[in-house]
């Protein structure tokens, strides 16, 4: 083992590690994602300062923001509760019933086509701004890719915050995207992040499908 290959890297092993744990928890709609969360914004301020994707860089701020509204809205639920199936008669509906007694925090539910284009908006009006920013103002070597990762990524983690099934799919297309990014610039411990990331989105879909509720925002 090169110990000082990973003396050199250690922070960024780290961030890849606990942005994995922050996947599995995100699938499994563990509470306890939004602490980790905190943790790898802080690791990964530094990772992508040094690796001059200052895009990038700057998002670590807005999760770190995030985190803290997406921990407050999971646990308090921010008025959108589950509905009731209490009169259900089905065995799977009262099970369901049960289990919503139980709930306090936010349901997984779709996007309304309403915020969709809002969301759409808002992204292309962020990746417009970055790009702008980073082409002329800085010496990112990429900065069409960062701005596009970057816009698409605070959408969807917002997304995320407020419990809204379809984000996953923008995960899919950041996490891919970013692979080639990462390459490109040699950061290899966050490129296996990135594949695994990938992967774990798929994941996601399917278990936050089985969560879905017929109610939307």
């Amino acid at each position: 083992m090169n110990f000082d290959w990973l003396s050199n890297n250690f922070i960024e092993i780290f961030g890849a590690i606990t942005g994995i744990l922050y996947v599995i928890l995100e699938i499994r709609q563990n509470i306890l994602l939004w602490p980790i969360g905190v943790i790898t914004s802080a690791v990964y301020i530094w990772v992508f300062f040094t690796g001059k994707f200052y895009a990038d860089m700057s998002l670590q701020g807005y999760y770190l923001v995030i985190s803290f509204m997406g921990w407050y809205w999971w646990l308090k639920g921010a008025g959108r509760r589950a509905p009731s199936y209490a009169k259900a008669t089905d065995g799977k509906a009262g099970q369901r019933a049960e289990e919503e007694k139980r709930t306090k925090g936010l349901s997984v539910t779709r996007v309304k086509l309403k915020t969709a284009l809002v969301l759409a908006l808002v992204f292309l009006a962020l990746f417009f701004v970055m790009w702008f920013v980073l082409d002329r103002f800085t010496d990112s070597p990429v900065p069409v890719g960062d701005s596009f990762i970057t816009s698409l990524s605070i959408v969807a983690t917002w997304m995320l915050a407020r419990k809204i099934y379809e984000h996953w799919f923008l995960w899919i297309v950041v996490n891919a995207f970013s692979v080639v990014l990462f390459v490109i610039k040699g950061l290899y411990p966050t490129v296996i992040l990135y594949i695994v990331y990938c992967a774990m989105s798929f994941a996601g879909l399917i278990a936050w499908k089985r969560s879905l509720y017929p109610k939307t925002m």
